[in-house]
């Protein structure tokens, strides 16, 4: 298959669109979250991970894998939520030199709560938004680009392209 080098019209239209659709989607979440919950977007996703582990603990290389984050940020994140009491930390027996992070009671109730009003949201903001047709075809197309990217979602960045403005 001929590689092209540019997108057509359509193509950035498209794309813009999907770009802004996915990028108000997260921030509405997020403020939802934030306002419903005082959790952030990012707290959820750890504390849900957790959550759904077996025996609700994880190690921070896990909660990483899990989320698709980078452990240097999980690890600041945790620290963080610790902080605030919605994270404990205990140490691994199998490995000295790692720990399990799980939920403290008010972690759990963050979790809880969150998930309720969050639940909500994603059905008022995206599939109340969408016929379960058009909800069909997106996981069939969503499915199509996660296998095209394949893993090279998994591959390191070089530290040097940190000030690299991204395409959109």
């Amino acid at each position: 298959m001929a590689e092209q080098s540019a997108l057509s019209d359509s193509e950035v239209e498209v794309w813009r669109t999907f770009y802004s659709m996915r990028r108000t989607l997260d921030r509405a979440l997020d403020l939802q979250l934030q306002r419903d919950s005082q959790v952030s977007a990012s707290e959820y996703e750890i504390l849900l991970a957790i959550n759904l582990a077996p025996g609700r603990q994880l190690r921070v290389k896990d909660i990483a894998g899990t989320i698709g984050w980078e452990k240097s940020r999980v690890s600041h994140l945790i620290a963080r939520m610790e902080k605030r009491q919605l994270l404990t930390r205990t140490e691994c027996e199998s490995d000295a030199r790692g720990s399990w992070i799980g939920l403290t009671a008010d972690g759990r109730r963050a979790v809880l709560g969150a998930t309720r009003g969050h639940v909500a949201a994603i059905r008022r903001y995206f599939f109340d938004a969408i016929g379960e047709d058009e909800a069909n075809q997106l996981k069939s197309m969503a499915t199509r680009v996660v296998e095209a990217i394949g893993c090279a979602a998994d591959e390191d960045v070089p530290a040097d392209v940190g000030d690299v403005e991204k395409p959109e």
